[in-house]
């Protein structure tokens, strides 16, 4: 459930700092003497590395301007995308049109009467006239199953700050999204641990933003951040899109609960860090080793799918269990846990 766009935004932050570490390493190895014990192999390479060197700061600034145009640029594709899959969903979730949000029906009007006035833009030739209208048109009527066009809900010419952002995600239904962010356990470590409390999330947000508007405009550069300080940024905006993947699987089996699509079957009363396994309060369901659960709780802004590893009853293994009345039972999984979360299997 939208972990694919996760993985590719993790794909692509690894890429920017496996980048950022290789400029690195290579200043070293070219500003660093050669040792007389050295290949004369090794020696030619760092002798034609060293013909074609920039200045040390200009190349820091490349480094600078490079990462954070490229991190930006993986957020603001990693919120369309979620956008884009969510609302692809919403007709699953929400048969009858008219059983949208207020909101979103709002958005989508207006939104398609922008998309009919801009249509002759390159950007939309992708759309005909036909495709921009019938998925409202069959919404008020009610004569086909509807969908909902993610160009008419993506205007936004400003950058993705946080009122921008939260805007954005209320228009197709998806509220409070700051107050999840800043609890999620992964913001809240980057503030407090990497920042030591001297900055906020919101904070961290705008300051990528700067970065990359003024290395995009061509503004000269004089505040530029070093080799530590681009990894750390690395480090926030892969912790803002793991946050916000986990609210948006959130927000569905909310929805899916509300429609019998998903059920809440327990919840973790001990946990165990280091086995990642712990104790549940299982009520009425089948659970079997290898089964995918979700793992939720929206005061801790924490929404996983985790697999079950290994199930105990009374200290004895088992491979599937079928609860009929309210238990205790041991269970393991593949991923990190905590006391106080609940468990959701969605059909």
């Amino acid at each position: 459930m939208y972990q694919q766009f996760l993985v590719k935004a993790q794909e692509d932050i690894s890429t920017v700092r496996s980048i950022i570490k290789t400029n690195e390493n290579l200043r070293k190895l070219i500003l660093t003497s050669v040792a007389k014990q050295e290949s004369e192999e090794y020696i030619k390479i760092v002798d034609i590395l060293k013909q074609d060197i920039p200045k040390t700061r200009d190349w820091r600034v490349y480094d600078h301007c490079s990462a954070v145009t490229k991190l930006y640029a993986i957020y603001e594709n990693f919120v369309e995308n979620l956008i884009r899959d969510w609302l692809g969903v919403l007709p699953s979730l929400f048969v009858s049109y008219s059983d949208l949000d207020e909101r979103i029906k709002k958005t989508h009007r207006i939104g398609i009467g922008k998309l009919l006035v801009d249509l002759n833009k390159n950007r939309y030739e992708h759309l005909s006239i036909e495709e921009v209208i019938y998925g409202l048109y069959y919404g008020i009527s009610s004569e086909k199953e509807y969908d909902l066009l993610p160009d008419a809900f993506l205007f936004h010419e400003q950058n993705l700050r946080r009122k921008i952002l939260e805007n954005l995600l209320a228009d197709a239904d998806i509220c409070n999204t700051w107050t999840w962010v800043e609890k999620h356990r992964n913001i809240k470590n980057f503030v407090e641990e990497i920042r030591g409390s001297q900055n906020t999330a919101e904070g961290e947000l705008n300051e990528l933003i700067t970065y990359r508007n003024d290395a995009a405009h061509g503004s000269v550069i004089d505040d530029f951040l070093g080799f530590n300080a681009l990894l750390e940024l690395c480090d926030f905006v892969e912790s803002l899109c793991q946050a916000l993947v986990e609210l948006f699987a959130y927000k569905t089996i909310k929805c899916q609960e509300e429609i019998g699509q998903a059920k809440k079957v327990g919840e973790i009363t001990e946990w165990f860090k280091k086995p990642k396994a712990g104790v549940a309060k299982v009520e009425t369901t089948t659970l079997s080793v290898g089964c995918s659960i979700f793992i939720v709780s929206e005061s801790l802004s924490y929404c996983q799918p985790a697999t079950v590893e290994s199930i105990q009853i009374d200290d004895k293994s088992e491979t599937e269990i079928k609860v009929t009345t309210e238990m205790e039972v041991g269970l393991k999984f593949d991923v990190n846990a905590r006391k106080g979360l609940y468990l959701y299997v969605v059909q």
